[in-house]
């Protein structure tokens, strides 16, 4: 009994076709033909209404979303199918939900499912049974597919033979093996990555960099007639980043570097693929598989500097990369109290630093808070104390470099002219083999030179602009110089040449992190060095109203103090012979010393206030009591006398009543000698 009535015949028959990736598209086309052919044998069982649709041609079936099989089920449930044809039910489905739905729509509406082996009605209970096995054998078998895939990959991998592809920079040798690509021009593209990485510290840096330069960078290529082959394309911030990132430049082989995740949206599943994983989680790690551009040890370096500039991870333990502004410890900077990262924040000439971690996530108030400038002059002379004996050297480095250099961007414009005199060569050798009467032959290949030699003569102008541009060469007085820098690290460091970003730079080499506290009117700071050593540093905070230009207390109350005893001129004198400066380090004059007590309110010093107070100087009570300055002195300095004296080279103040007395003291001393005639002299 034939299971095609009338009724199914009286509508449409729907051929769905299938191939589930495109290299199937490309390699399998009996497939496709054999399934195009269904339409015919609808044709031959009766249907004249046919309708193919083949919209997810290259899409799989394992459950991701389809809109050709969308389009079917709708027309299922519109009444308009009599018959669903498919070779074989894997291309209608490899997973149980779209299978068993197909299956229950066609029951409800009458429609027949028809594939190479027979026809099958959902409504009987037999027919029913045998599409289900087929549909579990069908998801059954792509399981098994995939799981004898994967473990023969991984099998292959684990012995590092397995490239699915190679990298800019390599060429396959054999099956299994790689090696640097013989063309001198990528290698020099692909070393000028990883140094300027190391000079600037930053993948988006580097970009810009290549870009405002105009270096193009070797890309792999694919297509069907060429195969694999390397194209110069100026690079996009991804290129950038997964040449700094390949472990393959380091020598290694790695299989599993990423991962797929799957989720379920709007009722189908989809799936993320080229999720990064962390090195830890790698499923093959070879060291020392072939020749690399870096050491390993360099890619390790390289990762650990780009994981710790990535700030908009949401990470609280990254430091950030160098950014503008003049604040040395920006990224650096731990607060002690709550653990958070300090932010930087600028208000007019200078910056402060600032924890308000908690005041953004939980409203409360910030922890701390303090002064940029007085924290970065603390770390940057610690770090130059550390860094000093390292000095020369780097010094020496500079001058081979200097003398040494060629620009990069000049070499690779050189690189570049070689293979454009090559191309332009290859093409005259074309022209000149073609006879010139075959016009239709002979003026395509007359363009084609002329093309080569236009972008040869662009190099050359180029690379003669780049010369015209190149900095004169150190002289002996020059190179001088950078020996004294080199030298005098804190020449170096304070030398109008040196940006904020190069000291950050030097700091960063230096240290890991400092954690920072505030307690009472001290910052507590403790530096990381890299090598994992600590130091501990406490700053005194400025007071409420005052700045970093502030003198000391204990100046403050010479000066008042030795304003009662001599005038301005004298206090600059005797301020300069105590190595006292002023706040910003200058010596004092006696404008300055005018001007510091008129801010700080100090009565100018007059003649007769010695007088008013009942005081006396050393050379006065001297001459009371008839005595050498010296003699005196060693007096005060015995307690004979009494005095006090500001500090050392200011003048000794004696109470004039404390010498009433003496001079009935000194008479009533032994004489010297017996001989009454005797006489004293006085040496001056």
């Amino acid at each position: 009994m034939t299971k095609i009535t009338a009724d199914h015949l009286g509508r449409g028959a729907f051929v769905y076709i299938r191939q589930s990736t495109a290299d199937q598209l490309l390699h399998n086309p009996e497939s496709r033909r054999r399934q195009y052919g269904l339409a015919d044998r609808a044709r031959q069982l009766g249907w004249t209404t046919v309708e193919v649709i083949d919209d997810d041609l290259g899409r799989s079936g394992g459950g991701i979303n389809r809109p050709g099989f969308e389009r079917l089920l709708a027309a299922i449930c519109e009444g308009r199918v009599g018959a669903v044809f498919a070779i074989e039910a894997s291309r209608l489905a490899r997973n149980g939900r779209d299978w068993h739905t197909l299956i229950e729509f066609c029951g409800l509406v009458g429609t027949v499912i028809v594939d190479e082996d027979g026809t099958y009605d959902p409504r009987h209970p037999n027919d029913r049974l045998l599409l289900g096995m087929k549909g579990t054998m069908s998801e059954l078998e792509l399981s098994l597919f995939r799981q004898r895939s994967h473990e023969a990959l991984k099998q292959k991998a684990r012995r590092g033979a397995l490239f699915l592809g190679v990298a800019a920079g390599y060429v396959r040798i054999g099956r299994d093996r790689i090696e640097k690509d013989p063309d001198q021009r990528v290698q020099e593209a692909l070393r000028l990555v990883f140094a300027k990485f190391a000079e600037l510290q930053s993948v988006r840096q580097v970009h810009v960099w290549l870009r405002d330069e105009s270096i193009a960078l070797p890309v792999a290529s694919h297509s069907v007639a060429e195969g694999r082959g390397i194209v110069w394309r100026l690079p996009l911030y991804n290129t950038v980043h997964n040449i700094l990132t390949n472990p393959v430049y380091a020598g290694a082989y790695a299989f599993g570097r990423t991962m797929s995740k799957v989720s379920v949206e709007n009722g189908r599943k989809r799936v993320k693929r080229g999720l990064r994983r962390p090195l830890a989680e790698w499923d093959v790690l070879l060291k020392d598989q072939h020749e690399g551009y870096i050491a390993w040890s360099e890619f390790e370096r390289n990762q650990k500097l780009i994981a710790d500039n990535a700030t908009g991870k949401g990470s609280a333990t990254v430091r950030g990369v160098v950014r503008r502004g003049e604040l040395l410890l920006a990224g650096l900077l731990r607060c002690g109290h709550c653990g958070r990262k300090l932010y930087v924040g600028y208000g007019g000439k200078a910056g402060r630093y600032y924890c308000q971690g908690a005041l953004v996530n939980h409203g409360t108030e910030r922890c701390i808070s303090f002064g940029g400038l007085r924290a970065d002059h603390a770390v940057g002379t610690e770090v130059l104390r550390v860094l000093k004996p390292l000095g020369f050297d780097a010094a020496v480095k500079a001058l081979a470099a200097q003398a040494g250099e060629t620009s990069a961007a000049k070499r690779q414009l050189e690189l570049a002219l070689q293979r454009a005199r090559f191309e332009a060569a290859h093409a005259r050798r074309q022209y000149d083999a073609v006879d010139p009467a075959n016009r239709l032959v002979a003026g395509e290949l007359e363009r084609r030179w002329n093309e080569a030699l236009q972008v040869v003569h662009r190099l050359e102008s180029e690379i003669a602009a780049i010369e015209a541009r190149k900095p004169v060469p150190l002289g002996e007085v020059e190179r001088q110089q950078l020996m004294q820098l080199g030298t005098d690290l804190a020449l170096a460091w304070s030398h109008p040449a040196a940006t904020s970003a190069t000291r950050k730079r030097i700091v960063r080499a230096a240290l890991s992190e400092i954690v920072v506290r505030v307690e009472a009117e001290h910052i507590e700071m403790i530096l990381h060095w890299q090598g994992g050593d600590h130091t501990a540093l406490k700053l005194k905070k400025n007071g409420t109203g005052k700045h970093r230009w502030t003198i000391p207390e204990d100046s403050l109350s010479l000066v008042r103090g030795l304003a009662r005893l001599m005038p301005d001129r004298q206090i600059a004198r005797l301020l300069n012979r105590a190595g006292k400066p002023t706040g910003r380090g200058n010596g004092w004059t006696q404008a300055r010393v005018c001007s510091f007590r008129s801010h700080h309110g100090i009565a100018v010093h007059r003649e007769n206030e010695w007088a008013e107070r009942g005081e006396i100087t050393l050379e006065a009570a001297a001459q009371i009591m008839d005595v050498s300055v010296m003699t005196a002195l060693r007096m005060v300095r015995h307690g004979i006398i009494k005095g006090r004296q500001l500090c050392r080279g200011a003048p000794w103040v004696i109470k004039a009543e404390d010498m009433a007395a003496h001079p009935e003291q000194n008479t009533s001393r032994r004489p010297l000698t017996s001989d009454p005639t005797q006489q004293s002299f006085k040496f001056q």
